[in-house]
């Protein structure tokens, strides 16, 4: 087994990791069949995951510093009789939300290669500085220029949440990019990437010669760790650690072939020594978490999306479907694919608990508006799941649904209730990070939702009661009077359950569904307790009506 190395924690520069002894997974293989290929590259990837190493890589290769390479498969693969001028631009450093800062970088980066190759760029506009900068290059060193562009995108995200901001960036950015098109005859090699893919009528409507390779097979893993990577190199810190559980936390990113692992997730887990969201808690997701919320996402769907590549593609400052938001950015990936004669349908779904968990506890937090009782509330529900309280766990539902804000059930944007409810329901218990499964088919229907936890199944079935008609100012309120919350619920309860005294009369009651369709059934071969649990919830109420439980052992 081999030795251990130094963790590179956000390092992103290919020497230093090269000469100062860190773990380094060769990817200059994908670099040099790149370069045999093809010209002209695009590559989307979520943030951190080492995007920007592979930019830095690539500057090395062309460059010629072959001593870098040393034991690597570009040493022995790549023709070093030759390096070639590379221009590399990078928008990685600092927030950068304005015309004026977008401006100010590329004039600073630009002035240092000017300075370099010895060439007085005094155009007025950058694109022509650019242009010129490029032709100088080819004709003092008789090669043609390389040109990588690292978070090509990040401008255009940072001011994203002003629209026409956005697009004045997003304008600017595409003159720039313009200009590698027209000097094809000086350019050897070009490699954009970023998080997002931008639709070809938006920013690479002047750069429409890029060879997209975001989901091509044989790139799926040009970023991350593969699960080889996994039990070899890093063979020795995976050591203590629970294999299997290292796998449903951080594996099954995907881009229509090899699934990896977040290198930023594991080189964290490596040093801590724990499992924790690290790359879902290094940057808050707040536009997205909005966003969300806006269009009133029926969160128990989430892992089961379906999209075209199209609609992936359609992707703009003004035109954001969730689906192409929430897969650029990596809170869902490729699970799935068919072929539709000429289009391509892809299936998306959460790429492991991680993201599962953390997306899910930010959204209830978000729902809630008060994170401290949100925590609570997660707590709360850990434990009476661990014990299986039954009035405890009937009291804490409803407590949870009376701490979401009455404004916020006005301005959801839900087609209808059960979805709403459903979503809070699915969004509290996968907070937790457990084995939830959500639409289960079964031969007579499909299963809500089922939890798998601590040796016992939890089954679920959702029904939504019809609001009654609202009573006139001469008629008395049936509104049911206040109660007491348990104490360990308190912080959650705004107001107290309803009188449950009609519970179960219903003929078709959430719990009489469970049993009428069998839906235990798939479960018994298990040999673990069956807990079947009807929800009722109260449209007029807006909270539960009534929770009934039953036990199969």
């Amino acid at each position: 087994m081999a030795e251990k190395m130094k963790l590179p924690i956000g390092i992103q520069t290919f020497q230093q990791i090269r000469e100062d002894g860190y773990y380094y997974v060769d990817k200059s293989r994908y670099a040099v069949h790149m370069a045999q290929q093809g010209k002209y590259y695009f590559l989307s990837r979520p943030r951190r995951f080492g995007k920007s190493l592979f930019v830095d890589t690539l500057k090395e290769l062309f460059s010629g510093n072959r001593e870098l390479f040393k034991g690597l498969f570009a040493e022995t693969n790549w023709d070093w009789s030759k390096s070639w001028p590379v221009l590399k631009f990078s928008f990685a450093g600092g927030v950068l939300d304005s015309l004026q800062s977008v401006r100010s970088t590329l004039i600073e980066q630009l002035s240092w290669y000017e300075k370099q190759w010895k060439f007085n760029g005094n155009a007025s506009e950058i694109n022509i500085r650019f242009k010129q900068l490029i032709r100088h290059i080819h004709n003092n060193s008789g090669l043609r220029v390389v040109i990588l562009v690292d978070e090509y995108d990040k401008p255009i995200l940072d001011a994203i949440e002003d629209r026409q901001k956005a697009g004045k960036i997003r304008n600017a950015l595409r003159d720039f990019y313009s200009v590698i098109k027209d000097n094809d005859a000086h350019v050897n090699f070009t490699f954009l990437t970023g998080v997002s893919k931008f639709s070809k009528a938006g920013i690479f409507s002047g750069l429409n010669n890029l060879r997209d390779i975001t989901v091509s097979p044989q790139f799926s893993a040009i970023c991350g760790y593969t699960q080889q990577d996994m039990d070899g190199l890093f063979a020795i810190e995976m050591e203590g650690l629970d294999r299997d559980e290292v796998r449903r936390w951080y594996n099954g990113y995907n881009w229509m072939g090899e699934s990896v692992y977040n290198p930023f997730d594991i080189l964290l887990l490596f040093s801590e020594r724990t499992i924790a969201p690290y790359w879902f808690e290094s940057g808050t997701p707040t536009f997205l978490v909005n966003l969300l919320l806006e269009k009133g996402v029926f969160t128990p769907r989430l892992n089961q999306t379906i999209s075209s590549e199209m609609l992936l593609s359609t992707f703009d400052v003004d035109t954001m479907p969730i689906e192409a938001l929430l897969f650029q950015t990596g809170y869902l990936t490729i699970s799935g694919s068919r072929r539709m004669g000429s289009r391509i349908q892809y299936q998306l779904g959460y790429p492991n608990l991680e993201v599962q968990s953390a997306l899910n506890d930010v959204l209830l937090k978000a729902m809630m508006t008060d994170p401290s009782a949100a925590e609570a509330s997660i707590s709360r529900l850990y434990d009476l799941l661990l014990a299986f309280d039954p009035e405890g766990l009937k009291q804490h539902l409803h407590a949870l649904f009376a701490a979401i804000p009455h404004d916020w059930h006005r301005k959801n944007n839900i087609a209808h209730y059960e979805g709403y409810y459903a979503s809070i329901f699915y969004s509290h218990f996968a907070s937790l990070g457990l084995d939830i499964r959500v639409e289960d088919a079964t031969s007579l229907g499909r299963i809500d939702m089922t939890l798998l936890f601590n040796g016992q199944v939890f089954i679920f079935e959702f029904k939504v009661l019809p609001s009654k008609k609202t009573p006139s100012k001469n008629e008395p309120s049936k509104d049911v009077p206040s109660k007491n919350i348990p104490s360990k619920d308190k912080d959650l309860a705004l107001t107290s359950p309803p009188d449950n005294d009609h519970r179960g009369n219903s003929e078709n009651s959430a719990l009489k569904q469970i049993k009428e369709k069998q839906y235990a059934s798939k479960y018994r071969d298990r040999g673990e307790p069956i807990h079947l649990i009807g929800v009722e919830f109260s449209e007029k109420e807006r909270n539960i009506f009534s929770v009934e439980m039953e036990t199969l052992v």
